[in-house]
């Protein structure tokens, strides 16, 4: 009876981990170190690709947490992304995803609002094949929002997510914290993608027709160092994003979903200032 082959050891699962970044100097490095400590327990193996945004002196100083991170033996590098190639976050997601090194992708921001330790729960969805995308949720079971958020912010949080909803099943469209396939993304890049504000997550699900979306329960947390970037310009960018992918989804009934998109958004103003005031 011949001897049976020694079995074959399973082909190690591979992830990018796409972060776009500005003025993120500080939070870097654990970022990186908490990131791979997570992913070595998980038996990935990654690469971690920053995409900074030029800022003169922050961008120095990130190069520089690069470089002795490498020295330090990890897999990151950084593409510091010129005025020619683009400008706001989610064209420099579109940008990074186009240069990861692996068949399946993870976003996150820099920031630690996201944290390092979700990553291999977020990706595994997709690299087990069970989802086309998977989403680090605030709102399913086992997700929350660390810290209490003023009530203006939760009123345009809960708007915002309203909005989108008849665009997607997802709870949390908003959530920056998404992994998918390169295939998949290419999916999306052929009928054109039209990244703009924040909320690239929501473009990518509807332009590259993600039907299997995975939520995976996350714990926001606050910003740990630097200088929130959402504004209200950010707020209007996502109000004309809306625009683009009603158009995109609903061509047909395109007068009714702006007539709607506009009243909601209208009335969501209405009280935000309220508030406010």
């Amino acid at each position: 009876m011949p001897a049976r082959s020694p079995a074959r050891s399973r082909a190690p699962r591979t992830l990018s981990v796409v972060v776009p970044c500005y003025e993120e100097a500080l939070n870097v490095k654990p970022l990186t170190t908490r990131l791979f400590k997570a992913l070595r327990a998980a038996k990935l193996e990654a690469e971690l690709l920053l995409v900074d945004d030029d800022s003169g002196q922050g961008t120095v100083d990130t190069l520089a947490a690069v470089a002795a991170l490498q020295k330090d033996g990890y897999a990151v590098r950084a593409h510091v992304r010129r005025r020619h190639e683009g400008s706001g976050l989610s064209s420099a997601v579109v940008l990074g995803i186009g240069m990861a090194r692996h068949a399946v992708v993870l976003v996150m921001d820099a920031d630690l609002q996201h944290e390092p330790e979700s990553v291999p729960a977020v990706a595994a969805p997709v690299l087990d094949g069970a989802a086309d995308f998977a989403v680090g949720s605030r709102h399913v079971g086992g997700g929350e929002v660390d810290g209490s958020w003023p009530l203006a912010r939760r009123v345009i949080s809960w708007g915002a997510t309203a909005l989108a909803r008849p665009l997607t099943a997802c709870s949390d469209p908003m959530s920056g914290f998404f992994c998918l396939r390169r295939d998949t993304f290419d999916r999306g890049a052929a009928v054109g993608l039209n990244p703009m504000g924040y909320k690239i997550g929501l473009e990518l699900m509807v332009r590259c027709g993600c039907a299997r979306v995975a939520e995976v329960p996350i714990t926001f947390r606050d910003r740990e160092a630097g200088a929130s970037k959402l504004t209200m310009k950010q707020n209007m960018l996502y109000l004309r994003h809306l625009a683009h992918l009603y158009a995109f989804a609903y061509p047909k009934t395109l007068a009714l979903a702006l007539a709607a998109l506009v009243a909601l958004a209208a009335a969501l103003v209405r009280l935000a200032l309220a508030l406010l005031s």
